[in-house]
């Protein structure tokens, strides 16, 4: 078995499951640190098992465009050539695609669109974007999808997702048709889309649904709607996917919105604001927000946590972490890093553990109040 939900929340929709691949077990509520192109940026492998990491996120738009599909497959796929021998979870590269705007044009069959890094010219289609995550040799692959802007129309947003349904069925028509390349599964996602419209994402869903994916995804959130609207359809979408599938909410990652999405039915995030605040000078603790370039932690011999058990709080102080980021010292943006991993895979840890005590609601409301405050002292 793929998936099992081992405890349900009494209370609430949130779950605790076990996600089984061959590269390890993943305990669910799970977050997934972004190692967009084979790396979570400032950290290496040992760093992030030391932080209890059990799954990684890679992305195929950056991996096809440098260093290539075709090379990597000949270093031995992905875990070979990263050192990294538990699982990964490659995006499509759909959304880095859409984000192109200017430089992308889409029809039926895929997505033409210019390289951000020379301008040549590519085309993803459903077959090309899995024979890339086939080569990659991910533990989980994602179906092309078309990530509508918000805000757009009903119309648009309805010829959308026939085309994400319409490439969902080629992707899984292929993906029934051949093995894997290295000798473990790979499971493939579809991703449901609609926009902010309830009627299309049922549709979305009941149709992908009908396809009998391994697993599924909620896309197109967090691009720029109201935080009370993107609940609201995840609450809607998780009330339609199968029980005994795994769902991910895909690029949602301030804590407070992992927490509230879990409360809601969801079992895996991915984002990249730990790692991108970290190297920004903030990050997240059981007190809130800590802003560590703050004057005021000039002469602060504190950790930046003082209950956190991670490498940089059991070694290191504010003052030093801020002398670091002012001195552009490359250290210190690798320390703050791990902390903020750390951090977010301590939290869904501790939702878990929540959940099985059937108190994750309260739980959560009282976590919230802490995460959402700055720290100052």
């Amino acid at each position: 078995m793929f998936y099992e939900v081992v405890h349900k929340d009494a209370k609430c929709k949130a779950r605790a499951g076990i996600l089984r691949t061959d590269h390890g077990t993943i305990e669910t509520p799970i977050f997934m640190p972004v190692g967009t192109q084979g790396t979570v940026k400032t950290l290496s492998p040992r760093d992030l098992k030391e932080v209890q990491a059990s799954i990684i996120l890679g992305n195929t738009y950056h991996l096809y465009m440098r260093p290539g599909h075709n090379l990597i497959q000949k270093m031995g796929g992905l875990h070979q050539f990263i050192s990294w021998d538990r699982a990964i979870l490659t995006d499509s590269g759909g959304f880095q695609v859409f984000s192109l705007k200017e430089l992308r044009k889409i029809d039926t069959e895929g997505i033409v669109f210019q390289s951000h890094l020379d301008g040549s010219y590519h085309k993803f289609t459903p077959q090309l974007v899995l024979e890339i995550q086939r080569s990659l040799g991910s533990d989980i692959m994602m179906v092309l999808d078309e990530c509508p802007p918000f805000p757009s129309d009903e119309e648009y947003v309805k010829k959308s997702n026939d085309l994400t349904l319409k490439w969902a069925r080629e992707a899984r028509e292929i993906y029934s048709r051949w093995q894997p390349l290295y000798g473990h599964q790979q499971r493939l996602f579809a991703i449901v889309q609609g926009g902010i419209y309830k009627h299309l994402r049922e549709e979305s869903a009941r149709q992908l649904i009908e396809l009998d994916f391994p697993g599924y995804a909620i896309g197109g959130l967090a691009v720029g709607e109201p935080k009370e609207v993107m609940f609201e359809i995840t609450d809607f979408c998780t009330d339609i996917l199968p029980e005994q599938k795994p769902r991910y909410l895909m690029g949602v990652g301030m804590p407070d919105d992992i927490l509230n999405a879990i409360e809601r039915g969801v079992d895996m995030f991915d984002c990249v604001i730990p790692t991108r605040n970290a190297r920004n000078g903030t990050v997240f603790t059981t007190k809130g927000k800590m802003v560590l370039k703050a004057a005021r932690f000039k002469e602060d011999s504190k950790p930046i946590d003082e209950g956190c058990d991670c490498y940089t709080c059991q070694n290191f102080s504010r003052a030093y972490l801020r002398h670091l980021y002012n001195a552009n010292e490359i250290l210190g943006l690798t320390l703050a890093t791990l902390h903020n991993v750390h951090f977010y895979l301590w939290l869904v840890r501790e939702a878990r553990k929540a959940i099985i005590e059937n108190r994750f609601s309260e739980w959560k409301t009282e976590t919230i109040k802490t995460l959402t405050q700055v720290v100052k002292n």
